[in-house]
């Protein structure tokens, strides 16, 4: 996360000084409210939430909302409408407040006023606070009263917290229900009234029986108004309570199903498509096979293009779910439907070639997901039927520029990647049709089957080869004009050439890229190039172009970062010379890749900033350089096996010592710390994956891997060498069973299974160590060294932020000055927090909770010097909290028995929803003085003034007897 150390409460300076900004701002905008003018105080009221955000505790937050409340209860209409607007625009941070009590009091006290737009305010303001107050029996009251109001504006806002109440309360729905149901059944209420009351019904699910109650109003309202409105809101309100519910959601389907078909008004059939669509999302395992058949009639049936693609769209969405499985099961007693003959199939075939391209392209999504669902040998029909379908859409799209027939494309496009890793044996045509229309298509259109084929490439590699010579061809022709589009192509099909190409470039290649970048004055199109090749493993041409750019930049930040990824290509370039079985040219290869990486390293740090510390890249680029010294300190261990043999009583002094390997020489000893060094690297490599929250699953796998080639080498020396008697692989057999997503993590995979099925192969059948055995250790070194290295996004680019900010509570004005405790007493330590999101919180991942470790260690003792058991000295608890609206706060006890100063660190984590944890920080540490009690102080005197006159008398008895 982007904190490294956790700051105190309220910025990113010290705490004083923090709080000081925090109060200068409140204080800035107190000013503003207090002020006689009627636009300062609406200026300084609109303002708040900026300041919610900037510093988001509660101490701040509860002060805020007291005034804000003050100035409800006093101000005038307008200022009670601003603050309204910032309330529900701060509503994640209602929960904050302290004084929850004396807020509401405030707010409350307007709704006795005479004027009903007061009133009616104040009723929309309760009905925003609902979520912390929620069985306030007054606010129920008030709310309940005033739905019976003659002012409009005050029924209307009454309508609006009673849905609000109803979310939150339980014993609020139960009791409104009733109300609603009379007002909704009376004849004086108007019509527009019983439209703004229905959808109230929506929240009755707290329980089965308040559900049935709703459910059996809406039913009778259904029938009662069959006016469109009425049928609109209604069935409307009765899907979202059987969403809620859950329990009578078979039962809404078939309602909705029976309006689509029996119902002649489009705008009701649109809404029933609407509502089905909403319920195959949500729930579409409740989806029988006579529910799908229904709707396939009815959109056979129907004539209307605007409802078939409706309907179309909700089939297409439960296609893609278990529902198309049901649908085609063989039920017990059930002839079964065949995918070639039944309605579904025969409707998608009907849509393929629609003259729109909205139903077409739904069309061809049913025919895919059914093609790649059902697991029957004999579909060639409906493959070859999925197939051309997507041919026709692509040339149908690729000729248009429009939004939609882009958005339609995309469709096309997800299903050709379905279609090609669901069925590999049809990839070939798709790949095909794609190459072709690559030539003729706009530029919006290319960008997108660029993309599409990069995906298919890095699926199903072996059709790399195959598209290399379209690409380039294409890429000579394209980038003659400098629009951002051609731009934006520039750079997709470069990517797509580096997936093709898989391993290193081609001269003529490498040529056609230069030749067409020198022509483009845009340096991003060409870092992005260069990015991409530092991705895809082609250091040699990611080494080029970054260093065309090192002149083209103005600041030294960005200087030095191309600099550092120009060192680092060229290191990994270092390495491609690697030769097999030759461990002396591995040495210099290594040495000299060393050399660069020292000067990256540099480089990069002096490229990090405060606001961007390069934190991940640093401790990436550092693991690497270790794990080459390492690789090169173990080739140096094999190669001693030559340079410094056994000495001839080495068998004597194993047989001495009863220890086998030491007549192996010191070779043994240098193996055993190789080991070691290899398992704290993957320790290491650990730690940076699990401080990685924000990383792409791409990078974390790239992670992973580098930990793997340690823990390999560690079980290689282990296997052979130092214990091949206790080795096992079973453990290591399965690494290649898992699906590889890249064309790196192959041959990475592919390297794995060879080193293991040596290191097997020689386990146990020559005796350790020979130099079979040491050159099975450097041959596993160079063949992992060959896979050249792959810079994964994470390293260049980070898509998503989450950082946790805490704040502690009591926490001293000075962070060097210690708390003062008296150790008979225990210190109550609150730890708040609040998680910060970027631009797209919960890309990647989502915090489910925070892990909040709190440890004392006693730093200096005080008093007499005598040994304390370890368990006083050094003290740990754990919570685990779960955010609400990314806000927490938990409290700690701690003793502190010992007098002395004691130091107090707090460090947060988080587990995602997956249950894995993350150390994300921050970490913080504050100083407590434990202090002796009065009363023992006072007690600890008085016997020293009651022992010292006995003293005294025993030193003149002593002097005497002398």
């Amino acid at each position: 996360m982007a904190s490294n150390s956790t700051k105190s409460f309220l910025a990113d300076a010290g705490y004083g000084e923090q709080e000081l900004d925090a109060n200068s701002a409140l204080m800035e905008l107190d000013k503003g409210l207090r002020s006689g003018k009627l636009g300062e105080q609406c200026e300084a009221v609109v303002r708040f939430p900026r300041l919610f955000q900037k510093y988001p505790f509660p101490i701040l937050i509860n002060s805020a909302f007291l005034k804000l409340a003050d100035v409800f209860r006093v101000g005038n209409n307008f200022l009670r409408l601003c603050v309204l607007k910032v309330t529900q625009q701060s509503e994640k941070h209602l929960e904050k407040i302290l004084n929850v009590d004396e807020f509401v009091k405030r707010i409350f006290s307007v709704i006795h006023s005479n004027d009903p737009v007061a009133r009616a305010i104040t009723l929309r303001m309760l009905g925003s606070l609902a979520s912390i107050i929620p069985e306030r029996k007054n606010a129920h009251h008030s709310i309940r009263q005033s739905l019976d109001s003659h002012d409009n504006v005050e029924v209307e806002a009454a309508v609006f917290a009673a849905a609000n109440f109803s979310a939150q309360s339980k014993d609020f729905a139960v009791g409104i229900c009733n109300k609603i149901s009379e007002m909704i059944q009376g004849l004086a209420t108007p019509v527009d009234l019983k439209l703004k009351l229905t959808p109230i019904l929506q929240h009755m699910h707290h329980d089965a029986i308040l559900a049935s109650s709703a459910r059996q109003l809406l039913q009778q309202l259904v029938t009662s108004y069959p006016s469109t409105r009425m049928v609109i809101v209604s069935l409307h309100t009765f899907t979202l309570l059987a969403a809620s519910s859950l329990v009578d959601t078979p039962k809404q389907i078939q309602l909705l199903l029976q309006y689509l078909k029996n119902d002649p008004r489009r705008a009701v059939k649109r809404l029933a498509i609407q509502d089905l669509k909403l319920l195959a999302n949500k729930t579409p395992h409740t989806w029988s096979r006579e529910n799908i058949q229904a709707l396939c009639e009815c959109a056979l049936q129907t004539p209307y293009d605007s409802l078939k693609l409706g309907m179309l769209s909700v089939l297409a969405t439960l296609s893609g779910t278990i529902a198309v499985k049901h649908y085609f099961s063989l039920a017990p007693g059930n002839a079964g439907s065949s995918p070639r003959s039944s309605d579904l199939v025969k409707l998608a075939h009907e849509c393929c070639y629609h003259n729109h391209r909205g139903i077409a392209a739904h069309g061809v999504r049913v025919l895919t997901n059914i093609t790649v669902s059902c697991q029957e040998k004999d579909l060639l029909a409906l493959e070859q039927s999925a197939v051309f379908g997507l041919e026709a859409l692509l040339v149908l799209c690729g000729q248009d520029d429009s939004a939609g027939a882009q958005a339609t494309l995309k469709i096309a496009l997800n299903c050709m990647v379905k279609l090609a890793k669901g069925r590999p044996h049809l990839s070939q045509p798709v790949v095909e049709a794609l190459l072709t229309q690559l030539h003729s298509a706009q530029d919006t259109a290319r960008l997108l089957m660029c993309h599409c084929l990069a995906a298919i490439a890095m699926q199903l590699p072996v059709l790399g080869d195959g598209m290399l010579g379209d690409l380039v061809g294409l890429y000579k022709v394209t980038g003659r004009s400098a629009t951002d589009k051609q731009q934006e192509l520039l750079v997709s099909l470069a990517t797509v050439i580096f997936v093709a190409s898989q391993k290193a470039l081609s001269a003529e290649v490498k040529a056609v890229i230069k030749q067409q970048l020198e022509s483009v004055s845009n340096g991003w199109t060409v870092y992005r190039i260069a990015r991409q090749a530092s991705r895809m493993g082609n250091h040699d041409m990611a080494r080029e172009l970054y260093q065309s750019l090192l002149t083209q930049v103005a600041s030294e930040h960005f200087y030095f970062w191309l600099n550092s990824l120009k060192e680092f290509s060229q290191a990994e370039q270092c390495l491609t010379g690697l030769q097999e079985e030759d461990c002396s040219s591995a040495l210099s290869c290594i040495a000299e890749s060393l050399k660069f990486y020292h000067k990256g390293i540099a480089s990069l740090t002096a490229a990090s900033t405060p606001l961007n510390p390069l934190s991940f890249q640093c401790e990436f680029v550092k693991l690497r350089i270790d794990l080459l010294q390492a690789f090169s300190q173990l080739i140096c261990t094999c190669n001693s096996l030559k340079t410094s043999p056994p000495p001839a009583i080495a068998t004597t002094v194993a047989m001495t010592l009863g220890n086998d390997l030491q007549r192996c020489g010191r070779i043994s000893n240098q193996m055993k710390h190789s080991m070691e060094e290899f398992r704290s690297l993957a320790s290491r490599y650990g730690d940076l994956y699990q401080a990685s929250f924000d990383a792409d699953s791409a990078t974390l796998r790239n992670v992973e891997l580098q930990q793997q080639s340690c823990l390999l080498i560690s079980h290689a020396i282990e296997a052979l060498i130092l214990d091949p008697e206790s080795a096992s692989f079973q453990e290591y057999g399965s690494t290649g069973a898992a699906h590889a997503d890249s064309e790196y993590e192959r041959r990475m995979m592919s390297v794995y299974n060879h080193v293991l099925e040596e290191v097997e192969s020689l386990n146990r059948k020559y005796t350790p160590v020979s130099y079979m055995h040491t050159a099975c250790l450097c041959n596993a070194i160079i063949a992992l060294l060959k896979v050249p290295l792959s810079f994964q996004r994470y390293f260049f680019q980070k898509l998503q932020s989450t950082s946790i900010k805490l704040a502690l509570s009591p926490s001293p004005r000075n962070p060097a000055e210690p708390i003062a405790v008296q150790n008979n007493q225990q210190l109550a330590l609150k730890v708040e927090g609040v998680v910060q999101h970027g631009s797209k919180p919960g890309l990647f991942r989502k915090i489910q909770s925070v892990c909040l470790n709190v440890s004392s260690t006693l730093q200096s003792k005080s008093g007499q010097d005598y040994k304390l058991p370890e368990y006083l000295l050094i003290n740990s608890n754990e919570q685990r909290v779960k955010p609400h609206n990314d806000y927490f706060s938990t409290q700690f006890l701690l003793t502190f028995a010992v007098l002395g100063t004691h130091s107090i660190v707090v460090e947060s984590s988080v587990k995602d929803a997956n249950g894995i944890v993350w150390k994300t920080g921050p970490r913080t540490t504050i100083f407590v003085k434990s202090l002796e009690d009065p009363y023992s102080q006072q007690i600890r005197l008085q016997q020293q003034q009651a022992q010292q006159p006995f003293q005294q008398q025993q030193q003149r008895n002593a002097y005497t007897r002398f």
